[in-house]
């Protein structure tokens, strides 16, 4: 596992992940054929800025927010096959793209967590793994509501 040499070198890599994950949406909301399925990965391209944004402010002014509360997870991001972000994209399969990026980005952080003994460190790792517990959950709650109904 990588090893850091300050917080510095842990914020930069965590605002190159938010960056990375704007893309992403950005590159996902490309692919929806409906108007509605662009706007809303648009939406959350704009979260993931604003997260780089909260990183940022962080790196410049040395204060760090405490994790808040667990977020409840609904798992139904765990028990779906994986997608290819290069076929046929529905928004069922872009939802399911995005829950498990979610997923992934929460378990390197709460690894990377685990990996350290700076308490410091380690909350700013937690607060991140949270932040993105919340966006699986956005995710999740979509999918229940858009995919899971009898319509």
């Amino acid at each position: 596992m990588k090893q850091w040499n300050s917080v510095n070198e842990i914020l930069d890599f965590a605002i190159q992940n938010e960056e990375e994950a704007a893309q992403f949406y950005t590159d996902l909301s490309e692919k929806m054929s409906r108007t509605s399925m662009r706007g809303i990965f648009l939406g959350f391209a704009q979260e993931e800025k604003g997260h780089k944004a909260k990183l940022l402010k962080i790196k410049a002014d040395g204060t760090l927010e405490p994790a808040k509360k667990q977020v409840v997870d609904l798992k139904i991001g765990d028990y779906l096959v994986d997608v290819d972000p290069d076929s046929d994209l529905t928004y069922q399969k872009a939802l399911i793209l995005a829950m498990k990026k979610e997923k992934a980005a929460f378990k390197l952080y709460m690894d990377l967590s685990d990996a350290t003994d700076d308490p410091g460190i380690k909350d700013l790792f937690l607060m991140l793994a949270q932040e993105e517990a919340k966006h699986k959950l956005r995710f999740e709650m979509e999918y229940d509501d858009e995919i899971m109904t009898d319509n």
